[in-house]
């Protein structure tokens, strides 16, 4: 791979003139054309630097492990890498974090306390138990470290501190608050209420017949006799 200018970020897009999201296609149209003006066959154009440039910008974005490291780099492929507010939403937000971060407690807290020989959950099983995005789990955690609340182990699994458990027994936070965060089929015990036991029905061995019905039987078997005498 071509080095890059010392001590120079290259945004390989703005060199390509290209949008973050364009498609394999694209990137090799925009290098193919930029190449033929600043080929060495051009003395109108002819600039060896560039050509360099140009070839790391296409060596990075047509291969995808390199392009997906450098969208991070950059930031996340932000349109046109302006910032951007998310609006009246980041305020209806501001309750609903203060209770993901005690659900997160929550759930490290009951791991304490339910496999104390190993407390920690790595964030993939955290994901799996707590009802949020990735991103959202990764900006409540960073409060939770910042506050000592939650550490991260040697193996980058975590769990809840000293700190963290003093926090949460202090602030109870309430369960239909909590639940919310909690995906049902993480959940250990079935909260369905329980079906009432209906009552066995006995069945007699013997049928029971009725007065009516044996009288019946009684003259069936007087008219059979009257019969035989005859």
């Amino acid at each position: 791979m071509s080095a890059p200018l010392a001590g120079k970020f290259q945004d390989h897009y703005a060199i390509l003139g290209i949008d973050p999201k364009s498609d394999s296609e694209t990137i090799q149209q925009a290098y193919a054309k930029l190449t033929q003006k600043y080929s060495p066959n051009n003395s109108a154009t002819d600039n060896p630097e560039m050509v360099d440039i140009l070839n790391l910008a296409y060596e990075v974005l047509s291969d995808p492990g390199q392009r997906g490291i450098f969208d991070k780099v950059r930031g996340g492929g932000q349109q046109g890498g302006t910032p951007k507010f998310t609006g009246i939403s980041f305020f209806d937000a501001l309750g609903r974090e203060a209770v993901l971060r005690a659900a997160i407690l929550c759930v490290l807290y009951d791991r304490r306390l339910s496999e104390p020989s190993t407390p920690s959950l790595s964030m993939r099983h955290l994901e799996m138990i707590v009802e949020a995005s990735a991103v959202r789990l990764s900006s409540a955690l960073w409060y939770l470290k910042h506050r000592g609340l939650v550490v991260s182990d040697d193996k980058s699994s975590l769990q809840i501190t000293a700190d963290g458990m003093d926090f949460l027994e202090s602030k109870r936070p309430l369960p239909e608050h909590v639940m919310p965060f909690i995906k049902p089929e993480a959940i250990a015990i079935s909260q369905a209420r329980p079906q009432p036991v209906q009552p066995l029905q006995v069945q007699s061995e013997t049928p029971v017949t009725s007065k009516r019905d044996g009288e019946s039987v009684l003259n069936t078997l007087n008219r059979a006799l009257a019969e035989i005498r005859k």
